[in-house]
């Protein structure tokens, strides 16, 4: 199996921020190869773009959480670094869909899931989450799923 392009791109960004001596970016390139090899060990086969996607999504996440408690601690040196990694991995996610795009494809997503009640939230979330392909998350997902099931 052949390794996913931005697997690649991000192997082959490493290399450009060794040879830069750019150690901040370095450190977080590393730290996105080991969480993909991680993955790809453990699943013992190689990850497509998605999987790949969802590896940076999940490294973003903590990324995010540890931002929020470097920023209740006051800890201004910390709440850089984590703005400058979310920078840095942002860079390699697809662009995320915008309010309007996610309303639009959640109301289509109910129309072909057939949706009526919030009973029926669990499927319409499975399916915008599959069609979005990574360029939304639950989070900001779950509240629109929510006010149209609502309605």
């Amino acid at each position: 199996m052949s390794k996913s392009e931005l697997a690649t791109r991000i192997q082959q960004d490493t290399i450009v921020a060794m040879k830069a001596k750019d150690k901040e970016r370095l450190t977080v390139m590393r730290m996105l190869q080991a969480a993909i090899k991680q993955i790809e060990i453990d699943t013992r086969e190689d990850l497509d773009e998605d999987g790949v996607v969802k590896v940076l999504q999940s490294y973003l996440k903590k990324v995010k959480d540890s931002l929020s408690g470097a920023r209740d601690s006051g800890r201004e040196e910390l709440v850089a670094k984590a703005e400058a990694e979310m920078a840095i991995v942002q860079a390699y996610l697809p662009a995320e869909l915008d309010d309007a795009e996610l309303e639009t494809l959640v109301r289509e997503t109910i129309a072909e899931t057939g949706a009526a009640s919030m009973k029926d939230m669990g499927l319409v979330m499975k399916a915008v989450l599959a069609k979005a392909g990574g360029r939304v998350d639950g989070g900001r997902a779950g509240p629109v799923v929510k006010s149209l099931l609502s309605q």
